[in-house]
């Protein structure tokens, strides 16, 4: 096996540990020069195609949220990305890992999540310098 065959497999691998699948849609918000570019590349990876941004105007599988203490009210941008969600879809919010700078608490995360109506189905380490909670709304009543 090449090193770029070994790179693009643990690429892929770290996207497919969260759950990312191919052709899903994923839709990236709050994009900045500090996301982790071998997390984006390994989900693009994945799902065999570009991720959308904040622009895009169809529903989507996934939002992937990069998130810092300073960019705001995290209800507030919780309940602004779960507009474009499928049924079924999620959202994967990215913040810095503790003692990062814009680090975000786990317990404002919760309290944000609960009230935007989100359960929090899992937490992980993302990526080097990312932490990652999986977000779910609540089931459709059909």
């Amino acid at each position: 096996m090449s090193a770029t065959a070994g790179q693009a497999q643990s690429e892929s691998s770290l996207a497919e540990r969260l759950g990312f699948k191919p052709d899903q849609v994923v839709q990236e918000i709050g994009y900045d020069d500090d996301v982790d570019e071998e997390l984006r590349e390994s989900v693009e990876a994945v799902i065999e195609a570009e991720l959308v941004d904040e622009d895009y105007d169809d529903v989507v599988d996934v939002v992937l949220l990069w998130w810092r203490e300073e960019d705001g009210d995290l209800f507030d941008g919780l309940t602004n990305v779960m507009t474009p969600l499928a049924d079924g879809g999620h959202i994967w919010l990215l913040t810095p890992k503790a003692g990062r700078d814009g680090h975000v608490e786990p317990s404002d995360i919760g309290e944000a999540a609960t009230t935007a109506g989100l359960a929090q189905t899992k937490s992980v380490s993302a990526a080097k310098e990312w932490s990652g909670t999986r977000l779910v709304p609540p089931k459709a009543h059909k």
